[in-house]
């Protein structure tokens, strides 16, 4: 199957954003301060308010999600987020953590983990996230602009269960964040580990 562009209007909301406007093909959200996507780990707590737009993703594809990175407030996110349901999900993203932009992510099998490294020229660029799928694991890659794509994880998954992927955001510790997202695609998962 080729890879093929997906509607903003094919995806369901997990929360619904502060605010959705359609620009020229973009996809602008301003998220809700106080949103979040976290279970237990290290803090105790559990966020279930991510603004996740979601539609079926099977085993053996791919989603893409192209955003531009505007990030300033402790712990502002975008990404892509992959959900089997509420204490088994996937985020990939760009956060802003204590003054600079990381690239990493969020497995969560009942409880969360976190993983980070810095990627300071990526702001203001086109970011784009690619999770691939695999019956039981998935393979997430990240690249900024054109650049080729990059590892930044393997992770297992709950074995052939159904699972919903798309963009996302999150601004756990303020109002007004906004992105925009550029692209929705799906495609054929990677083939290989390796490239």
């Amino acid at each position: 199957m080729a890879s093929m562009q997906i509607a903003w209007s094919d995806g369901a909301w997990t929360n619904p954003p502060v605010q959705v406007e359609h620009v020229n093909g973009t996809l602008r959200v301003t998220a809700a301060e106080g949103s979040d996507a976290w279970r237990h780990t290290s803090y105790g707590f559990v966020h279930d308010t991510e603004h996740a737009l979601l539609r079926p993703l099977a085993v053996g594809r791919a989603v893409e999600i192209a955003f531009r990175c505007e990030l300033s407030g402790q712990f502002d996110q975008a990404g892509a987020y992959l959900r089997f349901d509420e204490e088994h999900w996937i985020k990939s993203c760009v956060e802003h953590s204590d003054g600079i932009d990381m690239l990493g992510g969020v497995v969560t099998m009942g409880r969360s983990d976190w993983s980070t490294g810095p990627v300071p020229g990526w702001s203001g660029q086109v970011v784009t996230i690619r999770i691939s799928r695999a019956e039981e694991s998935v393979t997430v890659r990240a690249r900024v602009d054109a650049c080729p794509y990059h590892l930044v994880r393997v992770a297992p998954t709950p074995p052939g269960a159904p699972a919903l992927a798309g963009p996302f955001l999150c601004a756990p510790t303020r109002a007004g964040l906004t992105i925009d997202f550029l692209a929705w695609r799906e495609t054929d998962a990677d083939g290989s580990l390796h490239v």
